[in-house]
C-alpha cells in the first residue's frame, strides 16, 4: 500500500526523560505484539543505531528510523508508511521516542523531538514512567507533560520501576484524578530480572547470544504487566494516513543505465549501523547490493565495483579486522568508489589503537575519554562519491575516538567553522553519518561512480 487512504495504528513510547524505561517496554510490546501473530513495523524517533537492532529482532522486520533534523519533517510520515509497507503491509506500528517527549535538537526547541514526531504522524503516546520515589507527582508530570503541548496527546501510562502494591495503587489513583489510565505496572524487580538495564547501550550484533533471550524476555514482562489489548486499542484510535510512502525509485529519480554494477555493503558485528533505506536507494539507483563482513570475508564479492562502509564498533574487534589480512590488503588496492562513515573511517586508516588497519588513507586512530555527540550542517568541501563541492547534508557524530590528522589536504566536509574528514581519489571518509534518504542524490551518485 503505496497511496490512499491507510488507518495504520500505531503509537509513539515516550518518557519525560531518558532512562525512564523506553526501550523497554518499546521492545517487549513489539515482541508480544509479534507473538500474537501481528505484523509489526518497529521504528525510533532520531539517529540511534542500537535500538533499531532489538526492534528488528524482536519484530522480524527492519528497524527503521524516523529523524526530521536528518531527513526533514516533510519525509517522516512518509517514511513511516514505507516502513511499515515493506516487506508486507503492517497490522500495528511501534514508534519508540528519543530522551525527553519535548527534547529536540539543540537551539530548535522541540524540534526532532518525541513530541514533534508525533505530530507529524498523528500517533498517540504512550508515556513510560520511572516511579522511583514518586507518589502523586507522578499524576502532575504526566498532566504537566500533556498540556506542554496540547496537540500531543497523552493516550496512556506505564508504570515503571513500581515499589509495591500500595505504590502502584497510589500511583493508580493519582493518575485517575487527572484522567490519564494507567496501562501497564512493571515493578522494580521484574524490570532487572528482564535484563534490560543497559539494552540501548551495547548493539545486538555484540552480545548475539543473549539477544534473542533479552527479547524473550521483554516479550513475557509485557505480557504479565501491561494490558496489550489496551494499547491496541489507543494505536487504532490514531488518525488514517493520507500521505503517499516514501519510494526509493522516485526519490533517484530511477535507475539509469542498464548496467547493476555490483556494491558492497559492510556488515557483520563491527559495521552493524546502517540505515535500511540506504540499500534501498542504492538498488533503486541502479546497483546490485552485496553485503560484505570484513571480519569474516577473506575478498570483496565477486565483481564489486564499489564500497559502502558504515558506522559500527571496529574497536571492538580492531584485532580480528587486523587478522583478515587479506580483505584489508584488497581495500588498500581497491580502484572503485568507497564511501566510510566513522567506523568505516577507521577502518581505511593506517592503524587503531596501535593495530593495523587497511592503510588506505594516511592517518591513524586512537580511542579518547571524550565522547563527541551531536547533530551536523555540513558543507562538502571537495567534489567526492557522493557530493559535489558545495553540496549541503544534516548529518550526526557520535565516536569516541580520534584521527590525527583530523582531517585531509582534500577534506569531505565543513561544519562550525571547521574542516572534517578526507577525500582521497574516489575515497570519501569522515565521522558524519547521514541518512541518504535526506540527500538521495548521494545514491545516484555513487552508483553512477561505480557504473
Amino acid at each position: 500500500m503505496v497511496s490512499g487512504q491507510w488507518a495504520l495504528p500505531r503509537v509513539v513510547v515516550a518518557a519525560p526523560a531518558s532512562g525512564h524505561g523506553k526501550t523497554t517496554v518499546a521492545t517487549g510490546l513489539l515482541a508480544a505484539l509479534r507473538r500474537r501473530g501481528l505484523a509489526v513495523s518497529p521504528h525510533k524517533v532520531g539517529p540511534d543505531y542500537i535500538d533499531p537492532g532489538y526492534h528488528a529482532l524482536a519484530a522480524g522486520r527492519a528497524g527503521r528510523n524516523l529523524d526530521p533534523f536528518l531527513v526533514g519533517p516533510d519525509l517522516i510520515t512518509p517514511l513511516l508508511r514505507h516502513g511499515a509497507s515493506v516487506p508486507t503491509p503492517a497490522d500495528v506500528a511501534v514508534v519508540e521516542g528519543v530522551m525527553g517527549l519535548h527534547d529536540g535538537a539543540v537551539g530548535r526547541r522541540d524540534f526532532a523531538s518525541t513530541a514533534h514526531v508525533a505530530r507529524l504522524i498523528e500517533a498517540p503516546v504512550l508515556l513510560v514512567l520511572d516511579t522511583t520515589a514518586q507518589g502523586r507527582s507522578a499524576a502532575a508530570l504526566t498532566l504537566g507533560m500533556a498540556a506542554f503541548d496540547p496537540a500531543v496527546r497523552i493516550g496512556g501510562v506505564i508504570l515503571n520501576r513500581v515499589g509495591s502494591p500500595r505504590h502502584e495503587t497510589l500511583l493508580r489513583d493519582a493518575l485517575a484524578e487527572v484522567g490519564v489510565p494507567v496501562l501497564g505496572a512493571v515493578t522494580r524487580a521484574a524490570e532487572v530480572a528482564a535484563p534490560a538495564r543497559h539494552l540501548g547501550l551495547v548493539p545486538v550484533a555484540e552480545r548475539a547470544p543473549e539477544s534473542l533471550a533479552i527479547v524473550t524476555a521483554l516479550a513475557e514482562l509485557v505480557e504479565a504487566t501491561v494490558d496489550v489489548d489496551a494499547v491496541l486499542d489507543l494505536a487504532r484510535t490514531a488518525a488514517p494516513l493520507t500521505t503517499p510512502a516514501w519510494n526509493p525509485v522516485a526519490a533517484v529519480g530511477g535507475a539509469a543505465g542498464v548496467e547493476r554494477p555490483r556494491v558492497a555493503l559492510a556488515g557483520g558485528p563491527a559495521f552493524t549501523f546502517s540505515y535500511a533505506e540506504t540499500a534501498e536507494l542504492l538498488t533503486a539507483a541502479g546497483a546490485d547490493v552485496v553485503t560484505v563482513d570484513p571480519l569474516r570475508d577473506p575478498a570483496l564479492p565477486t565483481g564489486t565495483r564499489a564500497v559502502v562502509i558504515g558506522g559500527g564498533v571496529p574497536e571492538a574487534y580492531a584485532q580480528a579486522l587486523a587478522d583478515n589480512t587479506a580483505l584489508r590488503a584488497e581495500l588498500a588496492d581497491f580502484d572503485g568508489p568507497i564511501v566510510a562513515e566513522c567506523a568505516g573511517l577507521l577502518y581505511l586508516g593506517r592503524s587503531l589503537d596501535g593495530v593495523p588497519m587497511c592503510g588506505r588513507l594516511d592517518l591513524t586512530a586512537r580511542m579518547t575519554d571524550r565522547l563527541t555527540l551531536g547533530y551536523r550542517e555540513a558543507v562538502a568541501s571537495t567534489d567526492s562519491p557522493v557530493a559535489r563541492a558545495g553540496a549541503q547534508v544534516r548529518g550526526h557524530e557520535f565516536h569516541r575516538t580520534t584521527t590525527d590528522p583530523g582531517h585531509g589536504d582534500a577534506p569531505a566536509w565543513r561544519w562550525n567553522d571547521a574542516e572534517h574528514g578526507f577525500v582521497s581519489g574516489r575515497v570519501h571518509a569522515s565521522y558524519l553519518h547521514t541518512h541518504w534518504a535526506g540527500h538521495p542524490g548521494a545514491a545516484r551518485r555513487l552508483v553512477e561512480a561505480a557504473r
